[in-house]
């Protein structure tokens, strides 16, 4: 299989490469041992050469991966690399020397992987977060006025972070030290430790996201089944088991480049049911019912506010549902690990979060003006006409089933490259072995997303908690604190001699037990960026502790009114 960069083992040039550098290389069994500079060499390799082929093929000529980079321009940008004691790029050879055969073949296979382009992007980030769906309940949550400017100010933040995120990632991977997930930039940055949290948290956010969907699709399911009098009757435990059942078939494609075209479809789903439940809800009275059933709210009329007079525990849910609106960052480097060009990846992301921004705050203003206090986590299940209601539910069925195969996607990928490649040293997952192992993992995944969807049967509260646990991480407080800690190692260099690939740490004036070293760290280069990245870590990780309290005492009262508990087959809608 042909394709823009692959190495050829039997290339004479890069045989003799790899001979001239084997003799004094050294060589890592542990990626923790990696030195950054090793990091950064590599990676700034990469881009140049995707840079290379990127305006090669422009010019209608076929690209060539052992042609000269130098007419090529720095992919790093004008400050990040002034102060990087990093060697130019004069030959792309240098990519694959001392890399053994195997890890040739990991490298050519994770290049044939690379084919995502930004378009795809946008619908993989858009269905990955458009489900404007909550939208309304956080506005109700909050009022019109505190509502419409934590919207703004969180979408401002979250462009902010992924652009953090997509920076970091441009600087860290290469086909030699991949960036495969999210983990990977925190271990490099912070440690084995750090990984360690990041895949756990990433673990639980996506599993719980799939059980959340599991369950929004459950109750579709049963307001379908109920019928127009309400007589029909599915028990609610079983609604939630068919999608997870569906889930374990749509869970056996593994690549994301497969999953844009569903995406694509997700993405004017999304949109198509928008539209059609605002219309709905302009010419439908609330679903009293579903109100009184899920949340407790008598039948009335309807009131709107400009700032709620609600408990400071709903007001924190409400935030805490406009962060899950946000909430796609921590997917966004497996996403550019399969991209062509992940220099692109900004402007997937930008398209991506200015619809999404426009599509959540329409919405979610619209239908609280109609509804008010009456509105559902799920607002378009707050249609009272069951036709109607029936429209938006099987365009949501549809539409949720591909989001929730896309985290099954990542969530598999990153149990996989964790457990079975990183613990006990299994087989790749392009082989035939590993094939067989993603098909068993699929099946225990989505019968985990079951158990996440039926012990806890709240939309909103199951969502907040997430957010504030994990998704408030990965979108909001991690991206500046890697992003100060790579500063404070990278401004640290900036004495050091130019680093020779495989040469270790030998070209360090000092070592982290110096004092002298972390004042070049933190008081050198941009202080005052490092000074912003740290009030925003530390402030936003308050915010994810406030959001745990909110949540929780609302889990705990909506227990209290509810006709639904756990593993139930009464509906809560």
């Amino acid at each position: 299989m042909d394709f823009p960069g692959k190495i050829e083992l039997d290339n004479e040039i890069v045989m003799d490469e790899m001979k001239d550098v084997s003799s004094h290389h050294i060589s890592y069994t542990d990626i923790s041992d990696v030195p950054f500079e090793e990091f950064l060499h590599y990676s700034l390799i990469q881009r140049t050469q995707e840079e290379h082929a990127a305006a090669t093929l422009q010019k209608g000529v076929e690209s060539d991966s052992s042609s000269s980079p130098s007419s090529t321009r720095n992919p790093f940008g004008r400050w990040a690399n002034a102060r990087l004691p990093l060697a130019d790029v004069t030959s792309f050879d240098a990519t694959t020397a001392n890399m053994t055969a195997d890890e040739l073949e990991r490298a050519n296979a994770r290049r044939a992987l690379r084919q995502a382009g930004w378009a795809a992007v946008f619908y993989l980030i858009t269905t990955d977060i458009l489900g404007p769906f909550n939208a309304p309940i956080a506005i109700a949550q909050l009022g019109y006025v505190p509502g419409i400017i934590l919207y703004t100010v969180m979408g401002i933040a979250a462009f902010y972070c992924g652009i953090l995120l997509w920076r970091l990632f441009i600087h860290l991977d290469s086909d030699r030290y991949p960036v495969k997930t999210y983990s990977d930039i925190c271990e490099r940055i912070f440690g084995r430790s750090a990984r360690h949290i990041c895949t756990f948290l990433q673990s639980l956010q996506l599993i719980v996201n799939v059980g959340v969907i599991c369950l929004s699709n459950g109750q579709s399911l049963a307001q379908i089944v109920a019928g127009n009098n309400g007589t029909g009757y599915i028990c609610f435990s079983l609604a939630i088991v068919i999608w997870a059942l569906f889930g374990m078939v749509i869970g056996q494609i593994r690549t994301l480049q497969s999953f844009s075209l569903l995406a694509n479809f997700s993405v004017w789903a999304n949109l198509l049911i928008i539209f059609t439940s605002m219309g709905f809800i302009a010419h439908s009275p609330p679903n009293y019912a579903a109100a009184l059933a899920s949340m407790g709210v008598p039948m009335g009329p309807v009131v709107t506010h400009a700032s709620v007079p609600l408990p400071a525990t709903t007001k924190i849910n409400g935030i805490m549902q406009m962060v899950f609106a946000y909430g796609g960052a921590m997917i966004f480097p497996e996403i550019m690990a399969e991209m062509r060009r992940p220099m692109d990846f900004w402007k997937g992301m930008a398209c991506a979060q200015s619809l999404i921004y426009v599509a959540y705050l329409v919405y979610g203003v619209f239908v609280y003006s109609f509804q008010g206090q009456f509105t559902l986590p799920l607002a378009y299940q707050g249609v009272s006409k069951y036709s109607w209601q029936t429209v938006g539910n099987i365009l949501a069925l549809i539409s949720g089933i591909i989001a929730a195969g896309l985290y099954g996607n990542i969530g598999i990928k990153v149990a996989y490259v964790n457990i079975v490649e990183d613990w006990f040293h299994g087989p790749s997952l392009l082989s035939r072995k590993g094939h067989v192992i993603w098909a068993i993992m699929v099946v225990v995944y989505w019968a985990l997303a079951y158990i996440v969807g039926s012990a806890v049967p709240q939309v909103e509260n199951i969502s907040s908690l997430i957010a504030a646990i994990c998704i408030m991480q990965f979108s909001y407080t991690f991206p500046p604190a890697l992003r100060l800690g790579y500063d404070v190692i990278t401004d640290a260099m900036s004495e050091d001699a130019v680093y020779m690939p495989g040469h270790g740490t030998t070209g360090r004036i000092d070592t982290w037990k110096d004092s002298s070293r972390w004042r070049r760290g933190i008081l050198t280069g941009r202080v005052w960026f490092k000074a912003l990245n740290l009030v925003l870590a530390v402030g936003f990780l308050a915010m994810a502790g406030l959001g745990m309290w909110g949540s929780g005492v609302s889990i705990k009262q909506a227990f209290e009114v509810s006709s639904t508990t756990s593993f139930s087959c009464t509906a809560p809608v």
